[in-house]
């Protein structure tokens, strides 16, 4: 493959955006807070106050106030001391208070800002035995389901009736890793992360084009300044040995480091199946005095996932007897290769002003070399096997995102301000073996015991095409407390975007095109009464019409980007002193300029397909007595394209999308039964969605119960048995009409995790 070259001499504005890294410190979008607890409860030594921090507070008192949140970014509970004579209990899941970044750039908590957030952190990822992102979100946030395959890089969330990550984009620490062909690989792993953020609905106007439905933003963990330490290791019945270890601390009063790894390595659950991943956090924080903060991140991560593209479909459903085939060559390769870097500072300003900036360069490698379809063919009993497709891809985006935020009053009113702009250069590029109209092979194999056999293509792997996107973007938010009570806040999002394609294998096909988009939000937060909040929201979204803009291709150049819009009004509140909480939300969103066929010429397609959705969210969270912790949510929605006009001059108006189920509930429980022991179960209830847009085939509903045990030792030690769906559900989470994905079967794990 002619690989990219990495993004070393990029536009001038580019190299300006870089620099201004170096001259207005800033620090983390998605860290302007402190990060929810991720370790057990335990008492901190009042002794380990950084003498810089004892300083500042003995100091002026303006000055120390505004060097305190800063230095409590990167402040993490560390290692255990002498346990707690009073009460201590944890409730990660109640979170309604706490910051959530993900919904607003201004610090707001979920209570204050008008949109449905979801924050599950690491406590909670850890409790539940969560190890990768999608678990995590899946079975934890409201209403949001996944189709994970190898082709779409095992991060393909549904949310609101809308899917792919075209329409619900993954994040990391606020940054959008923009995606190629459909495909997102990063993050995988969970222990690297200090919570995940959850925004449902439009995020357009915080993110970029591609979050009509969501974004789930995967916050990293900061440098501890208090001395750290903790490993894991574990083992379950897929013979999947897992290793994690993370560290932090002080190197002296103004340098903290934080480091996790963690190594899997597994025989996988279908046959043929094994796989391996490694991948690795680094951040170090440096305070270069009481106002200005850097923090230097690295995140390398190197995955080589069960090859298994899915079991044949047989009298539309899946037999038992073929759960654990795997149809794919015997030596077909998946292989993703991620890293990326950031810088980021913060600069307090002055009292009331704060300047943020995040520089950062990624550089991707995916290579898949397989045998991805499978038919059954009941007239010979065999398995039809075709798409033996082998792609090369590399990505390598540079970028910048500075922001300025201001506090004080309008009019005598409270109000702050926040404006920014946002630019990134993305190379991107494609090698390929399907590219011409020749077949790239075929074969058979039985269906029961599939001889595997070996990779083979008629065709030969050329170079397909090359990209490269230019991006820039201005943002501001604003928020005017009118009262104690009420509260407005407001967004705008102006994008700016060139994509240059060089077509080397249909050199007729390259292009050069450019999009203008102008999204906005504009929302109300009334609390009558402390801790209830009453809101409504209006938000416009922009989603690409292809797989992604990196990928934009001659046949869709002439169109625009999808547009939609969404009303959400809901409910909040924390009560009890913060031992329960609940929400509940209804919204409307539609999205307009879908490809569709022209109804005079179905030869032509034209811009024109609309698809719309409506739903009820809910969750409630409760601490009990007696060791209870309940945290239950549930989704219900009605989702349908209203236009969708086919070339065979069928309407699928009225259909579901595909991967859509119309109801989504998870249910959790956990009970600490006896001093140092606590068990939990969760069920995650997920109904029917379509296979295809046609509305011919339905994967059946399913349900998936999990349930662990654990048990504390000592204060440093906890051992954990957990099992993954515990009855052994045979249930399909992707897949058209030939094939399905399914999920892993029963698997039992056994854990220790040490702190030291």
């Amino acid at each position: 493959m002619t690989s990219l070259s990495a993004a070393k001499h990029t536009h001038r504005f580019l190299f300006s955006a870089a620099l201004s890294c170096l001259l207005l410190p800033t620090e983390s979008w998605s860290q302007s807070a402190a990060p929810s607890q991720t370790l057990d409860p335990i008492v901190v030594q009042p002794a380990a106050q950084p003498q810089r921090a004892r300083r500042a507070a003995t100091g002026n008192a303006a000055r120390a106030a505004r060097a305190r949140p800063q230095r409590n970014v990167a402040t993490t509970t560390a290692a255990p001391v002498a346990a707690p004579t009073g009460p201590a209990f944890a409730a990660p899941t109640l979170n309604l208070t706490g910051t959530a970044p993900t919904g607003s750039r201004l610090g707001l908590t979920r209570l204050q800002t008008p949109a449905s957030i979801d924050v599950i952190s690491a406590q909670t990822m850890s409790e539940r035995g969560q190890q990768n992102i999608v678990d995590a979100v899946t079975q934890n946030a409201i209403g949001i389901t996944a189709s994970p395959s190898l082709g779409n890089g095992g991060l393909a969330f549904n949310a609101r009736g809308f899917t792919g990550s075209s329409s619900v984009m993954t994040i990391y620490d606020g940054t959008q890793l923009y995606v190629g062909q459909g495909t997102a690989t990063f993050p995988y792993d969970t222990w690297s992360a200090e919570r995940i953020e959850v925004l449902r609905g439009p995020a357009s106007v915080l993110y970029g084009s591609g979050a009509i439905g969501g974004a789930i933003n995967v916050v990293s963990k900061l440098p501890t300044w208090i001395p750290f330490n903790q490993a894991e290791i574990s083992l379950d019945t897929n013979m999947t040995k897992r290793i994690a270890v993370d560290s932090g601390g002080a190197i002296n009063d103004n340098v903290a480091y934080r480091i996790t790894a963690t190594g899997n390595l597994s025989d996988g659950w279908v046959d043929n199946g094994n796989n391996s991943n490694v991948s690795v956090h680094a951040a170090i924080q440096v305070k270069q005095n009481e106002n200005v903060t850097w923090t230097f991140l690295s995140d390398y991560a190197d995955v080589q996932p069960q090859r298994y593209w899915g079991t044949p479909v047989v009298n539309r459903g899946i037999l038992e007897a073929t759960r654990f085939n795997n149809y794919n060559a015997s030596d077909g390769i998946v292989h993703y290769k991620d890293n990326l870097n950031q810088i980021r500072t913060e600069w307090q300003v002055a009292d009331g002003i704060t300047v943020r900036n995040a520089l950062y360069y990624m550089d991707v490698h995916r290579h898949w070399r397989n045998i991805e379809s499978y038919a059954f063919n009941p007239a010979t009993g065999l398995v039809n096997r075709s798409s033996n497709t082998e792609i090369y891809q590399a990505q390598q985006q540079v970028g910048d995102r500075v922001d300025a935020t201001f506090r004080g009053h309008l009019f005598g009113m409270t109000n702050e301000f926040l404006a920014g702009f946002d630019v990134n250069h993305i190379k991107f590029g494609r090698d390929a073996n399907f590219l011409s109209s020749a077949s790239t092979g075929t074969s058979t194999v039985s269906l029961l015991n599939p001889v595997q056999g070996n990779y083979f293509s008629l065709t030969p792997t050329v170079v397909d095409y090359r990209s490269i996107t230019n991006q820039y973007a201005f943002f501001a938010e604003n928020k005017l407390s009118i009262t104690e009570q009420l509260s407005l806040i407001a967004g705008v999002r102006q994008d700016e975007t060139n994509v240059t394609r060089t077509d080397f294998f249909v050199p007729a096909n390259s292009l050069d095109k450019s999009f203008s988009n102008t999204t906005w939000r504009v929302g109300a937060i009334y609390t009558p009464i402390k801790d209830l909040a009453l809101y409504a929201q209006y938000s416009t979204a922009v989603d690409p019409v292809t797989s992604g803009l990196l990928a934009l291709n001659a046949a869709n150049a002439n169109f625009t980007l999808a547009t939609g819009r969404q009303i959400e009004v809901g409910v909040k509140q924390s009560l009890l002193g913060g031992r329960a909480e609940w929400t509940l939300a209804g919204y409307e969103i539609v999205k307009n300029n879908l490809l569709a066929r022209d109804p005079n010429n179905l030869n032509v397609v034209l811009q024109v397909g609309q698809q719309s959705s409506r739903g009820v969210e809910a969750s409630v969270g409760v601490l009990l007595d007696y060791g209870w912790r309940i945290d239950a949510n549930t989704a219900f929605l009605e989702a349908k394209y209203d236009d969708f006009l086919q070339a065979s001059g069928v309407n699928f108006a009225g259909n579901v999308p595909v991967n859509v189920p119309l109801n989504v509930s998870n249910i959790w429980a956990t009970w600490a039964f006896a001093p140092n022991w606590s068990a939990n179960a969760g069920i995650q209830i997920v109904g029917k969605t379509w296979a295809d847009a046609a509305n011919t085939l339905t994967r059946p509903a399913y349900n998936v119960v999990n349930a662990g045990v654990q048990w504390k030792p000592d204060v440093n030690t906890t051992v954990s048995l957990r099992v993954y769906n515990l009855f052994d559900e045979i249930y399909a989470t992707g897949g058209g009409t030939n094939s399905w994905i399914l999920g892993m079967p029963r698997t039992a794990q056994l854990a220790v995790n040490v702190k030291f």
